[in-house]
């Protein structure tokens, strides 16, 4: 039994894989050989920084039709994680457009310059720090894990999905309400960091590596 964090050179890698291995016995690796990563009975894609980056070099490291065909298979699970859930709509709006893995359908949008909370007080862009997430579906990720319960954030953009089907999960920042939990088949992939989010955070990583879809 292997997870294996995707290395394409972009996110925390070893903060993920760290963060697995306090939860599992299973073998973690960090990869970007295409044999580990088909052999691997677990996946997780990781995404820190812009979007371009991180499609550029999928594309550099000859893995993105790997993990287009992975996704399309769906033979086993995989979680994705900040730029990693964003890297599965449709299109981003971040770096003047740039087209996704269109696994799910949606749009990945920028926070509103103007924002501010119900008091009006004007709110930060990055959304950064800890807020609520509200489980909008049950899901065995969400198993242990309270409604309203607090993860970490660092994102200027924000996935929108275009089926609500796919959202398990939501945080209000301002305005917006961020579709920061989304899934279909055996993929499921959050905008927060669940290695940055304490015992929640842990308790998903654990649920993923005992997850059977």
């Amino acid at each position: 039994m292997t997870i294996a964090v995707i290395d394409y050179g972009m996110g925390n890698l070893h903060s993920v894989a760290k963060a697995l291995e306090h939860v599992t016995h299973e073998n973690v690796i960090v990869t970007r050989d295409p044999r580990c990563i088909l052999g691997a009975t677990r996946l997780v894609l990781p995404g820190q920084g812009a979007i371009r980056d991180c499609m550029g070099e999928l594309e550099k490291t000859e893995l993105r039709g790997l993990v287009e065909e992975l996704l399309a298979k769906q033979s086993k699970p995989l979680l994705g994680i900040c730029v990693g859930q964003q890297m599965l709509l449709a299109h981003s709006e971040e770096n003047g457009g740039i087209d996704c893995l269109n696994f799910m359908p949606g749009e990945v949008r920028r926070f509103p310059a103007e924002m501010r909370d119900e008091r009006g007080q004007r709110l930060k862009v990055p959304h950064m720090g800890w807020n609520l997430v509200h489980q909008q579906q049950d899901h065995p990720l969400w198993a242990g894990i309270d409604q309203d319960e607090h993860f970490y954030f660092v994102h200027s953009y924000y996935v929108e999905s275009a089926d609500d089907t796919t959202v398990f999960g939501t945080t209000d920042y301002g305005r917006v309400n961020a579709h920061v939990a989304i899934g279909k088949e055996a993929t499921f992939a959050v905008q927060f960091h669940p290695e940055k989010s304490s015992r929640a955070g842990l308790r998903l990583l654990e649920n993923f590596v005992g997850w059977a879809p």
